[in-house]
């Protein structure tokens, strides 16, 4: 697993040896979204590897103004491998934004960001790596529609496994009757688990692209899983969840299904996170370890989750960036909002795993979804966790209690700090709390990101009615 050349003339090679015709260059736009540009493979030069490839900046969303659209794609040679499912073999690689005006890295590439932040780590002493491991939730459905006009809105999403279907004839097959019921998808065997041999076609492509696959299984939801992949640094991580999507969302296209990773695409039922081990580490020792500390922390890490769950509004508006993102952040589903830590306590936002020795000591931050630019979402908590240090920012806990089941009183009570509640909450977080950010961030992209939010996501989420409001307040 891992990397297939390391540098232009193996990338030549590595060509010429998979008969490739096509170049992909890929790149990720501010919401995390890829993007991509395809060359022949006989167009394709040593120098425009070196120098970068033009593109048009001012045609994707929320970046360069028409007036100064020309930029630079500059492609990281040894992030190449073979795209899995084009017809003719196609080479993809990553590519950072180049900006020709201030001749710098653009200031709203997020691989930028994420480089700068690690960059920073070192330029202060704390950290020469970053380790991230993110588990990415996906539910696969047989159908979605959706509409969203001005005098209707609704959605309907199907799948065989749900528990709706258990009375369909299905005119075309027999009603099988093996589903596994509301929050009852955690480890099912066949044929309660439908979906063992697609997973296994993904887990197999995912190795194919480079990744180091650990294992597979069916969620707790009906039609959710996951996928468990090995943790990498932190360029490396946010590469593999851009990968990862890209492979799910396919090998389900091409099966018939189609996947999702968004946060909560069905009420009463789990949601899908993108809970994100971490850890730093200098010279090779892991900065998180202390021997017979609580779940084997050193002060460092404690202070890294504290300086998280401190700056929790801002860090959210990056780990949670829609306004779906909050509705999955409720008690009950397994999305903790509870800013604590534990040992083995999955209702707690921050998890340490269990038995993990030196090598393998982290923190699991579990509030964050998919939804999130895994760069931005990456180098944010970072940030804020490297200004935990640095103040000796001291969160709340450990506390080993089901914290689903205190009550908000109780919660208020106990002075735990929460998630915020919603992604207004949390960008007006960002705006009044957003210098822990500033040694990496720049205020036009601060300026930029939320604004953006508020615009796409918050304002028009706020002026539609939704399907409840009808039932509970039509007649009033």
């Amino acid at each position: 697993m891992g990397k297939f050349v390391n540098n232009t003339e193996e990338f030549f090679k590595f060509c010429e040896e998979n008969d490739v015709q096509f170049v992909d260059f890929r790149f990720t736009d501010i919401k995390g979204a890829w993007h991509h540009i395809s060359y022949r493979m006989s167009a394709v030069t040593a120098g425009q590897l070196e120098n970068g490839l033009p593109f048009d900046g001012s045609s994707i969303e929320n970046w360069q103004p028409i007036n100064e659209s020309d930029m630079l794609l500059t492609p990281d040679v040894e992030s190449t491998f073979l795209d899995p499912f084009t017809a003719d073999p196609t080479a993809i690689m990553f590519c950072d934004v180049y900006d020709i005006y201030k001749k710098q890295a653009y200031e709203r590439c997020p691989r930028s960001i994420a480089k700068a932040a690690l960059k920073h780590a070192e330029s202060i002493g704390i950290a020469d790596a970053a380790y991230f491991g993110p588990e990415n939730e996906f539910f696969m459905f047989d159908s979605v529609t959706f509409v969203d006009n001005i005098n209707e809105a609704g959605y309907k999403v199907d799948t065989e496994e749900g528990e709706w279907n258990s009375n369909n004839p299905y005119p075309d097959m027999y009603n099988t009757g093996h589903r596994p019921g509301t929050k009852g998808g955690y480890f099912p065997v066949a044929p309660t688990d439908s979906a063992v041999d697609m997973r296994a076609e993904m887990m197999q492509v995912l190795e194919q692209v480079g990744l180091e696959v650990v294992l597979g299984h069916h969620e707790v939801a009906q039609g959710q899983h996951e996928i468990g992949i090995v943790y990498s640094d932190i360029i490396g991580a946010a590469d593999n969840v851009q990968k990862y999507k890209y492979v799910i969302k396919m090998i389900a296209h091409l099966n018939g299904k189609t996947a999702t990773f968004m946060p909560k695409p069905m009420f009463g039922d789990n949601g899908n996170g993108m809970h994100v081990h971490q850890s730093l580490w200098k010279n090779g020792k892991n900065l998180f370890y202390k021997e017979g500390g609580y779940g084997n922390l050193s002060d460092m890490a404690i202070n890294y989750a504290g300086g998280i769950f401190k700056h929790a509004a801002a860090v959210a508006s990056f780990t949670n960036p829609t306004t779906n993102s909050y509705k999955r952040l409720l008690p009950g589903f397994e999305a903790p909002s509870i800013l604590t830590y534990s040992a083995k306590n999955r209702s707690a936002a921050c998890r340490i795993p269990y038995g993990a020795g030196e090598p393998a000591t982290r923190l699991e931050m579990r509030f964050p979804d998919s939804t999130a630019c895994p760069y931005l979402a990456f180098a944010v908590m970072m940030m804020a966790g490297l200004d935990g240090i640095k103040e000796g920012t001291t969160p709340v806990g450990p506390m080993d209690e089901d914290l689903f089941e205190l009550s908000l009183d109780e919660i208020r009570e106990k002075g735990i700090p929460q998630m915020p509640h919603t992604l207004r909450e949390a960008l007006e977080g960002l705006i009044s709390d957003n210098d822990f950010l500033k040694p990496v961030f720049t205020d036009e992209f601060l300026e930029a990101y939320q604004s953006y939010r508020f615009e796409r996501d918050v304002f028009p989420d706020e002026g539609r009615p939704t399907a409840y409001e009808f039932k509970t307040t039509y007649q009033c």
